[in-house]
């Protein structure tokens, strides 16, 4: 009897789910500059190695009530979200893409964007050890990747790196302050390289629209005004997944409207 669709997507989701466990470890610690693989996990409070049963994505939270089996501190709700993140998008990749060597690309690319999201939140950085490597690595990949021809990637690129950093350049000039990190210039370059020079275009509007509208909505809750500092990376990961899924409809919807 063969593996049926079902039992395959199971699968994927329960991979994905194993993986945002990892994508926990890189989140905390490459901002440290701590090493990814050794030592095993321990807990942040007491520093005890946490057992292989206790670290079951998502089912040891639940059954430690989110909290330390040792010495009972909590445990950000946070690590269970990103690995059913994880699998979730684990499984969204295989539904839309099937059981193909661009599910894997696609999967990876997006486990990279939720590592840059979670950091960026946390330390307003974006690592350039996922970034830089990215960019050559999305466009090797755009020889494997149906969607994407290699002139589009290297398109992709120039467009996603040059657009940003002539608005961060553009700003400076005018205002004599930094207004945008050379982080998202570079992470913009890798989004290319992944979903072409169309998906930057797509990923530089809607990210632009959702930043504004967020923006906008913590300056009111905060009272800070113009004043108020907020990360672009989550924003440029969201847009480049949207496009990634939705893309194409969503620009033909949109055109449609004109």
């Amino acid at each position: 009897m063969g593996v049926t669709p079902l039992l395959l997507h199971l699968y994927a989701f329960v991979i994905g789910l194993c993986i945002g466990s990892f994508l926990n470890v890189c989140i905390y610690r490459i901002p440290a500059e701590l090493s990814i693989v050794r030592p095993a996990s321990a807990c942040p409070g007491c520093g005890m190695p946490i057992r292989w049963y206790d670290n079951i994505p998502v089912i040891s939270y639940l059954l430690l009530r989110g909290r330390c089996r040792t010495c009972n501190n909590s445990i950000s709700p946070r690590y269970p979200m990103v690995e059913l993140l994880c699998g979730l998008f684990a499984l969204a990749v295989t539904l839309r893409f099937g059981w193909h060597l661009q599910s894997l690309i696609y999967f990876l690319f997006i486990a990279a964007l939720l590592v840059i999201t979670f950091i960026d939140i946390d330390h307003r950085i974006i690592p350039d050890v996922i970034s830089l490597p990215g960019i050559p690595i999305g466009f090797a990949a755009s020889f494997l990747l149906p969607q994407v021809t290699w002139q589009a990637s290297l398109l992709g690129i120039i467009i996603g790196g040059g657009c940003l950093y002539a608005v961060a350049w553009g700003y400076r000039l005018v205002t004599g302050k930094d207004g945008m990190g050379g982080g998202d210039i570079k992470l913009l370059a890798m989004i290319g390289a992944f979903i072409g020079w169309q998906g930057v275009l797509f990923t530089i509007m809607a990210s632009s629209f959702a930043g504004t509208v967020v923006g906008l909505i913590m300056m009111i809750q905060q009272r800070k005004g113009m004043k108020l500092a907020v990360p672009f990376g989550p924003f440029l990961a969201v847009g480049a997944i949207l496009y990634l899924f939705w893309g194409p409809r969503l620009i033909q919807w949109y055109l449609g409207l004109l």
